[in-house]
């Protein structure tokens, strides 16, 4: 057994004593989808940061740094600021007010914060978690696939097999312990991944010398912060990049950490954390995108770029350590599709048929009903992932994009308008909800409003947040009457 296997065998069983160890913590449906709320800030904050950061991360983003040069910059600035934000504006009053509701899951709060005896706010905020969550736990198959197919020359296809098989059984196992526990691990692999592999190609490489050369003599596109445009496209793809920031601000599975934290006080110290974590992690992600071209300089471009984090492990680290570090770029996956599971399995266990259907259903009924969800929204999206990776449109960032744009969008603006303006409505929160998933599935599927607005194309969660954020304004405004109607006047 080589080194490498060894070093990713390792990883494997840290993963499954953790989820066998948390499996006894499950005991309410609380326990399963919340932790009890007994979590402390570091597992909180490590757990947050390694789920917002998916194989994306250690894939798509040096990928995208790789292919398309210094124009992706503006992808992690967006995202490190967006995550700040998050942290801010969103976490502590979050974790105030859901308490204070007795909510347990994103769709619960709006819905229990509005009184809405109709159910249209659960059913509506499950159908789009489950929609675009699947889309995103197949991504991170697909990238499991990839990274196990470069390693351990794993066919994709069985690679997304063993990633989706591992990531179901500690999930169903353990609920929120496990995922938050092993989230811990995982974000201590995915740190020290995108550390050690920039500084080990620096030192191939023979220092930043060597990298500077390399941009000064690429295609001028290449180290251009615009990607070589000017004007409107120019400005356009500037903007498409820092949009990712707008995101954070209500992905469920990372909201849902602000609610699980045990002593909210802590939030402010969680929030440095996470932005340190955050900004190491995408600096060192692009730092990979950039030297590995410049490593890769005489040889010809990658097939498949996504596949280049891997591959720089393999050619530049021993064995051992190679093998560490890929675990890594499976911790990044596992760490977000188990975080997808969990809230997709909550949406639907505790919202749709706890809320509405069988609201005298016994905790015990709830956690193994929680459990049965997982493993059939598991079997969906790796469903997806076997057609994407089939009908190659396996490109790991374009899938997240899509699935980020729908749920920033959707619940974004809602969120921020329930916690910080006094006059929203129900209807402005399913407004704003509607509109935001609506805009991103309309404008990825319509060639024109993709590729071609100011001639580069706008991702979609630009107009999507825009016209939610006006859909809860101005519907809310004509249907405010008082704050005692529109809202719980305990908040």
């Amino acid at each position: 057994m080589s080194a490498t296997v060894i070093g990713f065998v390792i990883y494997l069983i840290v993963i499954f004593v953790v989820g066998l160890l948390t499996f006894k913590h499950n005991k309410t449906i609380s326990d399963y989808v919340l932790g009890g709320r007994r979590l402390g800030i570091w597992v909180i904050t490590f757990s947050e940061r390694a789920s917002g950061e998916s194989s994306w991360l250690l894939l798509g983003l040096p990928a995208a740094l790789y292919a398309n040069g210094l124009l992706d910059i503006w992808v992690a600035v967006g995202c490190s600021t967006g995550i700040l934000v998050s942290w801010m504006v969103i976490a502590k009053p979050l974790r105030l007010q859901s308490e204070q509701v007795g909510a347990i899951t994103l769709p619960q709060f709006f819905s229990n914060t509005f009184n809405d005896t109709t159910h249209a706010i659960r059913y509506l905020a499950t159908v789009i978690i489950v929609v675009f969550f699947t889309f995103y736990v197949s991504a991170q198959f697909i990238g499991a696939g990839k990274v196990l197919n470069v390693t351990f020359g794993i066919d994709k296809f069985d690679g997304m097999l063993l990633g989706a098989g591992i990531i179901l059984f500690y999930t169903v196992a353990g609920g929120f312990m496990a995922v938050a526990w092993t989230d811990f691990v995982q974000a201590i692999l995915m740190i020290g991944t995108l550390v050690i592999l920039p500084i080990a190609l620096l030192m191939e490489l023979g220092g930043y010398d060597q990298v500077s050369s390399f941009v000064a003599s690429a295609d001028p596109a290449f180290g251009s912060l615009t990607g070589g445009k000017s004007g409107i496209a120019a400005v356009l793809s500037v903007i498409s990049g820092l949009a990712w920031g707008l995101g954070y601000m209500a992905q469920p599975h990372l909201i849902t950490r602000f609610m699980a934290i045990k002593d909210p006080n802590e939030l402010r110290k969680g929030a440095l954390i996470g932005i340190s974590w955050a900004v190491v992690a995408f600096w060192g992600a692009m730092f990979i995108g950039l030297f590995g071209a410049a490593y890769l300089v005489n040889q010809a471009p990658l097939e498949d770029a996504e596949k280049l984090m891997p591959m720089l492990a393999n050619d530049l680290l021993p064995g051992w350590l190679a093998g560490i570090l890929i675990s890594g770029a499976i911790a990044a996956m596992m760490s977000t599709a188990d975080s997808q599971l969990l809230v997709a399995t909550s949406a639907v266990s505790e919202d749709v048929y706890h809320g509405s259907i069988n609201p005298k259903a016994s905790e015990s009924s709830l956690v193994s009903l929680s459990r049965t969800t997982t493993v059939i929204i598991g079997v969906v999206a790796f469903g997806l992932a076997w057609y994407a990776q089939a009908n190659d449109k396996d490109f790991v960032f374009s899938i997240v994009g899509f699935a980020w744009s729908g749920l920033g969008s959707a619940f974004g603006p809602a969120l921020l308008f329930t916690l910080w303006w006094k006059k929203t409505t129900r209807e402005g929160v399913l407004a704003g909800m509607l509109t935001g998933s609506l805009v991103t599935i309309i404008w990825r599927n319509i060639d024109y409003l993709k590729n071609e607005i100011g001639g580069v194309g706008l991702f979609e969660i630009v107009p999507a947040f825009i016209l939610a954020t006006l859909a809860v304004w101005l519907v809310s405004n004509l249907t405010y009457k008082s704050q005692s109607q529109s809202k719980l006047s305990s908040l």
